[in-house]
């Protein structure tokens, strides 16, 4: 615990050390040379090699390509819900203000990520509040200009400002974080399904990403809770039974209508488990608790090594495939909100120490990813960094709550 608490610390200074602000793996279309160039940022191939090449090196060109550092939307919200769980974190046990600060300091904390992120919001004809990255994403599927409000980042937007609004009782981050019902409802696009419906990913594309429906199912659930409408249910109840129904036999769930089973990573199992949970809660569903029972016990047995703790990527990897801090990060509330951390702490604190050990830098920041022995270390904000804060503070709180310090 006390390693952890020293590591979370040091990390805690260096974020805010920044204000939160840095560059992403895959900001490379924020280049300005490579934007000064028409036939170059008009290409869907070209802007597909620039994100893959600055993702993937090794070395940080970005000051040479003229990237400026900013604030990502995401990145921002898992600070401010991290911080909301580091406030209650403190309040049960004031032993720990001393590495982290007290409530009145976190508060300030609070208040300034909220308006921060509030201020950030994506801009345009939207129904409702809503959150994108702040660089162009060009996939194989679709391209997404800067700022293009997503499900995912709006998600953990509302997560974190209604996370905020039970700690600080600001009216202001109630009320925008509900106007996201109608960005979802009425911006996004959706895909039929014979049990219901998909949410698209944004409301450019019309693409079924299984986990970005379950978010987006998730953040209705969370606004329920305030409005208790049965319209909303409905939605909610339609928009997960698909998800729960291709569910395969062996507790896995494929990634999406364009690449099925072939892909099944650690974070995305995390996401799709976590909602599950968050949605059952209301719906009460058995179809969604069979999901549930049959997701954990295959994610946790075929994503994880269980001798040296590391989170595995892909399902069954070598612990000398990629390593990426996001996998143990949300591991840790996918953990917390399964009910499940406390019997899997042992694991989890392994795969914690280990990202100590091998992946955090001596000012407190962690570095990218690793593979075998190569090692990035560029010192991306939000990944992995504001991923790590966020699912640390899931483990301080836990810990915490269970007076296990």
């Amino acid at each position: 615990m006390n390693r952890i608490v020293e590591s979370f610390s040091k990390l805690q200074k260096y974020c805010e050390a920044e204000d939160f602000k840095g560059w992403d793996p895959y900001d490379g279309l924020n280049s300005r040379i490579f934007n000064a160039v028409p036939l170059l940022n008009k290409s869907a191939l070209c802007r597909l090699i620039m994100i893959q090449f600055f993702k993937l090196s090794p070395v940080n060109l970005r000051r040479i390509a003229i990237i400026s550092k900013d604030y990502n939307p995401k990145g921002i919200a898992l600070f401010l819900s991290g911080y909301c769980n580091l406030y209650e974190t403190v309040t049960l046990d004031p032993t720990l203000q001393h590495n982290f600060g007290n409530p009145e300091q976190i508060l300030n904390k609070i208040d300034y990520l909220a308006q921060l992120l509030i201020d950030i919001r994506s801009k345009g004809d939207y129904h409702g509040a809503c959150w994108g990255y702040e660089f162009g994403w060009q996939s194989i599927a679709f391209y997404l200009p800067a700022y293009t409000p997503t499900v995912v980042a709006t998600s953990f937007a509302v997560d974190a400002l209604l996370r905020a609004y039970q700690i600080t009782g600001r009216s202001e981050y109630l009320n925008i974080a509900l106007s996201s019902e109608r960005f979802i409802l009425e911006d996004l696009n959706r895909i039929s399904k014979p049990d219901g419906f998909m949410f698209s990913y944004s409301p450019l594309d019309k693409h079924a990403v299984y986990n970005a429906t379950l978010l987006g199912s998730k953040t209705l659930t969370k606004i329920y809770k305030y409005k208790n409408d049965e319209k909303l249910l409905n939605q909610i109840t339609r928009s997960v039974l698909p998800v729960v129904s291709v569910q395969n036999p062996d507790g896995s769930f494929p990634h999406s209508d364009q690449i099925g089973n072939k892909w099944r990573d650690n974070f995305h199992t995390g996401f799709k488990l976590e909602s599950l949970v968050f949605c059952n809660r209301i719906l009460c569903d058995e179809a969604v608790e069979k999901a549930i029972e049959k997701g954990y016990p295959h994610w946790i047995s075929n994503f994880f090594n269980k001798e040296t703790g590391i989170a595995l990527y892909y399902e069954n990897d070598s612990i000398n495939s990629t390593v990426d801090l996001h996998c143990v990060a949300q591991a840790i509330p996918t953990l917390y909100h399964l009910d499940k951390l406390g019997k899997e702490l042992p694991l989890l604190e392994k795969a914690i120490s280990w990202a100590i050990d091998n992946m955090q830098s001596p000012d407190g920041a962690f570095y990218y990813r690793k593979k075998g022995n190569l090692l990035n270390k560029i010192k991306y904000m939000r990944w992995p960094n504001a991923w790590m804060f966020y699912g640390m503070s899931f483990y301080l709180k836990y810990i915490s709550e269970n007076g296990e310090n």
